[in-house]
């Protein structure tokens, strides 16, 4: 459903995105991640069409977003950080309208503005104005305006910002039931929304695609060598003994609340925690906790992505 091959964006000379290509088949649904400034949001922006790659080929539902726009935008439901709404007319009244901009036939408008009523929650508010809702009313209208002319393609940026944790998990619900017949590219800072919602990830950094594949696949190549943690009762010194021990990287020592916690980076390659137990024993030691921590998809998102930053680079101030 989203192809794209050899796509690269430059800004005044600068490269915000180099020679990236990447598939999205589908009824997927695909956590797209990055830091500011990593190209993501320039990425997205050429998809739904409102940039115009400076090299290579996009194709939305089998249209080229550059020889095709109207065909291609037609296919996708955009739903962007930053929502631009009516304030001045009612809930009803703007999905009605944006069903008319989207070219929905005349008899089936009132019956797919209600389904995305009932869809997105706002059955309470349908005949509010948009002006006097909450943050979270008013992205969830937003997310029903992408909705209303029932595209085979979902772009979603940041969609669950604003909301309380009881509409986050409704919304994640309905981001799961919309990708079983839907390709689905979901932005998010959230990384447990993705593990949560997608079944697979994309990772952008520095206008590269450093990364992709399952959350799983991710965090299982992106473990690295094993870290343990480990608490003793009371306040010991634990980190001579320990550092000393075959197969220790590191050690990470802290006391508080009448216990000492370690954290103990292994050698690549090595499980140390037998040999932790074991000296924990010769020690006298009232030991607590000893776990292997598993990598995070957090964890991975750090590891792969350095560069802190606002904007992307080379972008004009009116497109950042």
């Amino acid at each position: 459903m989203i192809d794209v091959r050899g796509f690269t964006m430059r800004y005044a000379g600068s490269t915000a995105v180099d020679d990236i290509s990447f598939q999205i088949s589908e009824g997927a649904i695909v956590g797209f991640l990055g830091p500011n400034g990593a190209g993501k949001t320039t990425t997205m922006r050429v998809l739904t069409g409102f940039l115009t790659p400076t090299e290579g080929q996009v194709l939305v539902a089998g249209r080229d977003v550059v020889r095709e726009p109207l065909r291609a935008r037609a296919a996708i439901g955009y739903l962007p950080e930053n929502v631009a709404l009516y304030p001045e007319m009612r809930v009803r009244e703007y999905l009605r309208y944006r069903s008319d901009v989207e070219g929905v036939p005349g008899r089936e408008r009132a019956a797919g503005v209600q389904d995305v009523i009932e869809r997105c929650l706002l059955a309470e508010v349908a005949d509010r104005v948009v002006g006097t809702l909450s943050k979270g009313y008013r992205q969830r209208v937003a997310l029903a305006g992408a909705l209303v002319h029932r595209p085979p393609i979902l772009i979603l940026d940041e969609p669950t910002v604003g909301l309380d944790p009881k509409q986050i998990i409704k919304i994640r619900d309905l981001i799961r039931e919309l990708g079983r017949d839907r390709t689905v590219l979901l932005s998010t800072h959230i990384l447990p929304e993705v593990d949560a919602v997608c079944d697979q990830v994309l990772i952008i950094d520095r206008g590269k695609i450093v990364a992709q594949g399952t959350p799983g696949e991710l965090r299982q190549r992106g473990s690295g060598a094993l870290v343990v943690r480990a608490a003793f009762a009371g306040r010991v010194d634990a980190r001579p003994a320990l550092a000393a021990l075959p197969g220790i990287g590191g050690v990470e020592e802290t006391s508080a609340d009448g216990e000492t916690r370690v954290r103990i980076s292994c050698e690549e390659g090595a499980d140390c925690r037998e040999a932790v137990f074991r000296c924990a024993v010769e020690n006298g030691w009232t030991l607590r906790e000893l776990v292997g921590e598993t990598a995070t998809l957090e964890d991975v998102f750090v590891r792969l992505t350095t560069r802190e930053g606002s904007d992307e680079p080379g972008a004009p101030e009116a497109i950042k």
